[in-house]
């Protein structure tokens, strides 16, 4: 009998990565999220495979959504996860937090990963990982990148103070958390938030600060046994502080031409196939799913003019990432005449993500053309009147 895929979205994957902990208790806004945003699998999931999510409003906006698209995926609920004997499961990541859950609800243990294999996926996770492939990426002169992994309080001490602004990270944390923006000054609060980093995470990520115009990514899949795909470009934006705001909907070929403004193309090219050669080595057999490389373009002043470089490895998300989910939703649903955006919202009060959906829906009526989503504002998961999350796409045609 085939197994049956189940997808899972449990965006506090990370923060319970870096805890390491299975009785990880996330945050409740992390808790929330992952509940109001269940159904997002949905939009990248196989066909004939299964969501895990509750079915209150849920079952609803599925069906809704299926008489306007071929979405072809079911919905399943905790309660009915033991009825089913063989799943292969695919979570946003993989975490001993989730490994617990699944278990107590009834998910057979040879169906789960082991937690050596977990402490794996942790240690190729760090951050350190990262750092040590960057310098093999930098491949000619359109290259840039600089990242220290920094174990004492004299490296980061020294590190701090001799550049004017530099950015510190948790070696496990991401989507912009773990983050911490220096001016020159190794204050107090900068050494105690090192020392506790350092105390749980061997240490921390040190970088100077590029003045980037550009937030990319390449996203991969590895199959587990040693081969690594190129699945395709991520074009994202992030807020002052680093933290996700949404992506672009566009095609690859799209995301190429607007990057190869900036440097040639055949040196994109050319980092696809060394970056799939490098991860194969890294992590083919230690990890079975898509990946992430999260990119920058720089900008340097040079004599009179201004040049422009890649920073070729910011950092490797080993998990699902919005950069496929997008990927992914713009080739399966997306009309090819046109573009978009992705956005993922969060309205603390409740009643105002309802009030800003309907809005949108009355101002952007969405078109349906040749099964495609043509124009308009799509909602990617139900919105109710106690939402507080909401998933989104806005389609604009290409025409218009």
């Amino acid at each position: 009998m085939d197994k049956k895929t189940l997808y899972i979205f449990n965006p506090e994957h990370d923060l319970a990565l870096a805890s390491g902990e299975m009785n990880y208790m996330a945050p409740a806004s992390a808790r929330r999220m992952a509940s109001e945003l269940s159904l997002l699998p949905m939009w990248y999931a196989e066909e004939g495979s299964a969501v895990l999510a509750p079915s209150a409003y849920n079952l609803d906006y599925l069906r809704q959504m299926q008489e306007l698209l071929d979405i072809p995926v079911h919905l399943v609920t905790d309660p009915e996860l033991a009825s089913e004997p063989d799943w292969d499961i695919h979570p946003w990541g993989w975490d001993a937090a989730l490994r617990k859950r699944l278990s107590v609800l009834g998910v057979d243990e040879a169906l789960l990963p082991s937690m050596e294999q977990l402490n794996g996926l942790r240690e190729y996770s760090h951050r350190s990982k990262a750092v040590s492939l960057l310098p093999e990426l930098r491949l000619n002169e359109h290259f840039c990148g600089e990242s220290y992994y920094l174990k004492t309080p004299e490296e980061w001490r020294t590190f701090v103070e001799e550049r004017e602004g530099c950015l510190l990270k948790a070696p496990l944390s991401g989507s912009g958390k773990g983050l911490n923006w220096c001016k020159g000054v190794f204050t107090p609060f900068i050494s105690g938030w090192c020392t506790r980093v350092a105390a749980s995470q061997g240490g921390v990520i040190a970088e100077p600060i590029y003045n980037k115009v550009e937030d990319f990514a390449m996203e991969f899949y590895s199959d587990g046994i040693g081969g690594v795909t190129f699945e395709g470009y991520s074009l994202f934006h992030t807020g002052k502080s680093g933290m996700y705001e949404g992506n672009c909907l566009l095609s690859n070929e799209a995301i190429r031409k607007q990057l190869s403004q900036y440097v040639p193309l055949e040196t994109l090219t050319d980092l696809e196939s060394h970056l799939k050669c490098k991860l194969s080595m890294l992590i083919g057999i230690a990890y079975k799913g898509y990946l992430g490389v999260d990119m920058m373009i720089c900008r340097f002043p040079a004599n009179e003019k201004t040049v422009f470089r890649i920073h070729p490895c910011v950092e490797i998300n080993l998990r699902m990432n919005m950069g496929v989910t997008t990927r992914l939703l713009y080739d399966r649903y997306m009309h090819t005449d046109s573009t978009g955006r992705f956005g993922i919202d969060y309205n603390p009060s409740e009643g105002e993500a309802l009030k800003e959906h309907e809005r949108m829906s009355a101002a952007y009526p969405l078109e349906i053309r040749e099964g495609k989503v043509y124009s308009g504002y799509l909602p990617l998961v139900p919105v109710h009147k106690k939402s507080c999350y909401r998933a989104w796409a806005l389609v604009t045609s290409d025409s218009l």
